[in-house]
């Protein structure tokens, strides 16, 4: 995790990373990495890999202005696995409906979602 480009939060702590597709609610699609804390999914957008390619802006979710996306996991309202041969994805559904998705691709999710639900 070299050139982390998140500030830690007092009593944060990371559990794991993982390089996945990242779909917002609004449409496109980010290749970049998700750190999971104990507090926080920390998205780091490398580039954006969808013809449209639209940041889109939610009330709970922060993007910085180096495509950076911030989700406190206290808006998380629930976290879903969605499995197909090729397509392996964490629905993370915040308070305020918006449904974020996570595309691992043929990789397990399990790990991924589990440390999003790990508090």
């Amino acid at each position: 995790m070299s050139k982390f480009p998140f500030t830690l939060l007092t009593d944060e702590q990371v559990i794991d990373t993982w390089t996945l597709i990242y779909t917002p609610p609004g449409g496109g699609k980010y290749n970049g990495k998700l750190t999971v804390t104990n507090k926080r999914l920390l998205y780091d957008a490398k580039y954006d890999v969808s013809a449209k390619g639209l940041l889109s802006e939610a009330m709970f979710v922060k993007w910085g202005s180096e495509g950076y996306l911030e989700i406190s996991k206290s808006d998380i309202s629930s976290v879903k696995a969605e499995k197909s041969f090729l397509a392996k994805k964490a629905l993370v559904t915040l308070s305020d409906g918006s449904v974020h998705t996570f595309n691992y691709g043929v990789l397990n999710i399990d790990k991924v979602i589990e440390a999003i639900n790990q508090r």
